[in-house]
Order: structure tokens, then C-alpha cells, then sequence
């Protein structure tokens, strides 16, 4: 099959009407969008960057303005042609176009330019010199002309995410925020239905004062699959994409789902259904190349500035790591703890989920190498930390631990000295995972076995690595600890899940001066 007999792939649309009109893949999400249009009709979704927010904003807008011919063949067919004789007034909000403020005026003043375009698109003049005041005239305008209103809010907490690392600046921005959502309340009666969506839930504590009948729908079973694509819906409306793919890769179906699965699948926001990452998804058709879109295409810099803020140096904390089912609400963002802010912005997602209990971990490879990398660069602060890595794939795929050895204490010696304050076992193995990993170097860390864990296991094509750390004080203790090392390979049979496969296994005691801060 040949792409000129597919359709089109929306890479980069996030309007409905344009993909609907000009014949673009769509993933039909409207069935959920209909029982949340029927519903209370005042709701919150969190969900990370690029996963389909505003075009779930965009189909709501086509709903309720009763543009029938947009959804001919989806589920909402005919719930839009009932709509179409008597379409409400649509007021559509994008907080991320107000894009980096220096300060609430300049938001503020942003802000009502975006309300007087959207009163120009309803003939509405507005004559109030605010955009709090706008906002609010605006809708009771549009109410007295049109009927009750339609409110789609998008990226409402950016301003706060944007400055994370000045919570003198977060503070006032949450404040102005505040008082732009309050009109929301104040407009109750004159509301059909409301819809805010962001990347954090954190800021409920205080903008959400404003409006406090939302029901959050983000970590509803009902909703999971929102958005994202299920694995039916992958193999369903990508079904000649995944031809062409397996073509290119030489795969079978089964291995070519497997690798997309491993790559991009693995989001869960409800505890219960999975789903694939929207945008990588729809990349990785278009360039026939499994890479890590997500990352590639700006992650935001509130991510390391957070880490480093919160003193966190080693990834590996968050695997499988168990917290309340309230970890996402207790806190304002800027005091919240790592892995509620991680798994807001989409790199920790719900592995499990019990009454009482919640269990993280990265959701795919696409996310844990592109964290890694970022770990590397930003956070570790590694000279050179790319092509590192690069030198240590070529170096693992000959099996030259010896190479290994130098690149690794090379990457150490560039990093700043503070960082080594408090470094123990688990910090020089953290650093190293995290080399690997930005590398796309198949590699896992704390590997459960029958009797016991391994520390790092290393997968490449022609061999396996299985590696454990260990830590001396002075050159008297090297010997002594790294046959320990060996030796618990040995005796707790850490390789012995790789003997039937054929390849050949390298096992490696990797011991650390804690003196030298090196590999020795």
C-alpha cells in the first residue's frame, strides 16, 4: 500500500473544522464528547502537553455550534444535526496565547486583545477597558443576543507553569488568574457549559476558588481514552500507516506493535485504560522513524528548573513508586512533591491502582530516555552529554568495557562538584542510567529476579551486560568490593534469564571510588 491511497495524517492540526473539511485522519472521540456535553455541563480535564486538549476543545466548539456537516460518519452525527437548530454562542479562551508575560499587566493586557478578537467574531462591541471586565460583558452580551453560553478554556494555568522558578511572579499570576475566573461564577446563570483544561491540577487550590462546581474528570475511568489512542483504535484507523511502517522496518505486525507499544503506549490516567501518546504516534507514521517526538519538540524548561529546585538527582526514585490517591491535590504546584508534579506534566504515569494506593512509573521508552537525556544535560550537567552517550552505544555494541569505563568517568569529571555532596551507590547509578538511556541504549536498573535485584542490565543485539554497582573508600577496599560484586551476580543468578537466548553475557562489577569520584 502506498501513503496515496491513505489518508492523510492531522500532524499538527488541532483544528476540527480544518481536519474534518479537508479529510485527515480522525480518531472519533465524539461518543465521550456527547455524554460530557449531556452531563452537568461544568468540568475540568488535566492533561499533559500535546495530547489532544485543543482539538478536544475545537470538536466541542463544532458541536455546539451545530456544524452537522463536519461530523458525517461519527458517532455525534446526529446529536450535532439536533444542534444545528439551535447552535449556542461558542466563546473559546486559549490561555497559552497570551504566550511569556513579564509581568500581569502585560498578561492582562494580552489577554483582553484575545477577548476583543473573539467579540469581533460575534459582532459584539465591548466597551469595558479591562479584560476582567471584558470577559464578563462579553458573555452577558452573548447571552442576551444568542442564548445561553458555551465557555472552552484552554491551558488555563500557564502563566503559573511559566513561572515556576519566581513564586513572587507565580503568586501574582495565580491572583489575576483568580480574578479573570471568577467572572466564571458570577456568569452561572448565563452559561450552557463550561470546560477548563491544563496540564496541572495544582493550581485548583487557588484559581479554582473561583469556580468551585467543576467536576474533574481527569482520572475518570469514564474518560480515559479521551484522549491518546487506545491500542483498537491505533489498529483500527492507522491500519495501511502500520502496512507502510512494517514495510519500511522489514517487521512482522506483531513485532512492529510490539516496538510502537514499547516506544509510545503506556499513558494511564484513570489507573485502568492505556493509551498512546497522540502526537509521537502520528510523527512517527509520518517520518517511517521511531524517535522521541515528544522531547524533540520543546520540553518545557519548568521541568529541570523543578527538579533541580526540589534537589532531585536520581530518576530511578520514581519507578514504581507508591503514593496517596490525593498526591495530585494536596499541594499548590511550587510546593508539591516531584512525582505529583512529574506525573502532571506526562513523564510519570499510573502503573497500578488499588483503594488506597497508587503506583507511578514512566510510561514508555519515549519518555524515560528523552527524561534522561534531559537528567544528562541539565540537571547532571554533563559536557558533551550527547555524544557521551553516543560513544557509549558504540562502545557496549563491541563489548569494550574498557571504553565504557573512560567515557563514564570522563562524563563524571565534567560535572560540577556539588553534585557529588551527598553521591552515594545509587547516585553514580543514576548518572549512568541516565547516560544510557539519553542514548536510546536499552538498559534497566533495579531488576527484580527470584532472589534478589540486579543493579543494571544493558541489552544490545550481539551481547547482554549485567552490571553491579559497587562503592570503596580508598584503593584498599577495590578488590575486596568488586568481587563482591561478581560474586552476588553469581550466587543470585542475575543472567541467568539471558542463557537460552543465544547471546553472549557480560557480567561486570562496577566499583566507584568515593574518594576519586570515579569508576576504578
Amino acid at each position: 500500500m502506498t501513503d496515496n491511497n491513505l489518508s492523510p495524517l492531522p500532524v499538527g492540526i488541532f483544528n476540527f473544522e480544518s481536519l474534518r473539511s479537508r479529510g485527515f485522519t480522525y480518531v472519533d472521540k465524539t461518543a465521550m464528547l456527547m455524554k460530557i456535553a449531556d452531563g452537568p455541563g461544568r468540568y475540568f480535564l488535566s492533561r499533559p502537553r500535546r495530547f489532544g486538549k485543543s482539538l478536544t476543545l475545537s470538536t466541542l466548539d463544532a458541536m455546539f455550534s451545530g456544524k452537522a456537516q463536519l461530523f458525517k460518519g461519527l458517532a455525534a452525527e446526529g446529536w450535532v444535526a439536533g444542534q444545528a437548530e439551535h447552535p449556542c454562542p461558542v466563546l473559546r479562551v486559549d490561555i497559552s496565547l497570551t504566550g511569556s508575560c513579564r509581568d500581569t499587566a502585560e498578561f492582562e493586557r494580552k489577554l483582553g486583545r484575545q477577548l476583543r478578537f473573539a467579540a469581533d467574531d460575534h459582532n459584539v462591541v465591548l466597551s469595558e477597558p479591562d479584560a476582567e471586565g471584558m470577559f464578563d460583558e462579553l458573555i452577558h452580551k452573548l447571552y442576551k443576543s444568542c442564548g445561553p453560553v458555551v465557555l472552552l478554556i484552554d491551558e488555563y494555568d500557564k502563566p503559573v507553569l511559566d513561572n515556576l522558578h519566581n513564586v513572587e511572579m507565580a503568586e501574582a499570576m495565580r491572583r489575576s488568574l483568580r480574578s479573570f475566573y471568577t467572572v466564571v461564577k458570577g456568569c452561572e446563570d448565563y452559561l450552557r457549559f463550561v470546560l477548563l483544561t491544563g496540564i496541572s491540577k495544582f493550581t485548583k487550590m487557588g484559581v479554582f476558588s473561583a469556580i468551585n462546581n467543576l467536576r474533574d474528570i481527569s482520572m475518570s475511568e469514564e474518560y480515559g481514552a479521551l484522549c491518546g489512542y487506545t491500542q483498537e483504535e491505533l489498529e483500527h484507523y492507522f491500519d495501511g500507516w502500520l502496512g507502510v511502517l512494517g514495510q519500511k522496518h522489514g517487521m512482522s505486525r506483531k513485532a512492529l506493535l510490539d516496538k510502537i507499544r514499547d516506544y509510545y503506549d503506556g499513558f494511564c490516567f484513570d489507573g485502568v485504560t492505556k493509551v498512546y501518546n497522540p502526537f509521537s504516534t502520528l510523527w512517527m507514521f509520518q517520518e517511517r522513524q521511531f524517535r522521541n517526538y515528544w522531547y524533540e519538540s520543546g520540553s518545557p524548561s519548568f521541568i529541570p528548573d523543578y527538579l533541580k529546585a526540589h534537589h532531585e538527582f536520581s530518576l530511578e526514585k520514581f519507578r514504581h513508586a507508591e503514593v496517596s490517591p490525593q498526591f495530585i491535590t494536596a499541594h499548590e504546584i511550587e510546593q508539591a512533591a516531584p512525582e505529583s508534579f512529574l506525573f502532571q506534566a506526562g513523564y510519570l504515569t499510573i502503573e497500578s491502582l488499588q483503594e488506597d494506593v497508587l503506583t507511578l512509573d514512566y510510561p514508555n521508552k519515549e519518555v524515560l530516555d528523552s527524561l534522561s537525556e534531559m537528567y544528562a544535560l541539565t540537571v547532571y550537567r554533563i559536557d558533551r552529554a550527547n555524544q557521551t552517550a553516543n560513544d557509549l552505544w558504540r562502545a557496549f555494541s563491541l563489548g569494550d568495557v574498557d571504553t565504557v569505563k573512560m567515557l563514564f568517568n570522563a562524563a563524571l569529571a565534567s560535572m560540577p562538584y556539588d553534585l557529588f555532596v551527598k553521591a552515594d551507590e545509587g547516585f553514580y547509578k543514576a548518572v549512568f542510567l541516565a547516560l544510557l538511556r539519553g542514548a536510546g541504549i536499552k538498559s534497566m536498573g533495579e531488576v527484580h529476579g527470584s532472589r534478589g535485584r540486579s543493579d543494571v542490565e544493558v541489552v544490545t543485539p550481539p551481547r547482554v551486560f549485567v552490571i553491579e554497582f559497587k562503592t570503596a573508600k580508598g584503593e584498599r577496599t577495590v578488590d575486596s568490593r568488586r568481587l563482591a560484586g561478581l560474586a552476588q551476580i553469581e550466587s543470585r543468578g542475575y543472567a541467568e534469564k539471558y542463557a537460552a537466548e543465544g547471546r553472549e553475557i557480560v557480567k561486570c562489577a562496577f566499583v566507584v571510588d568515593l574518594e576519586k569520584r570515579a569508576l576504578v
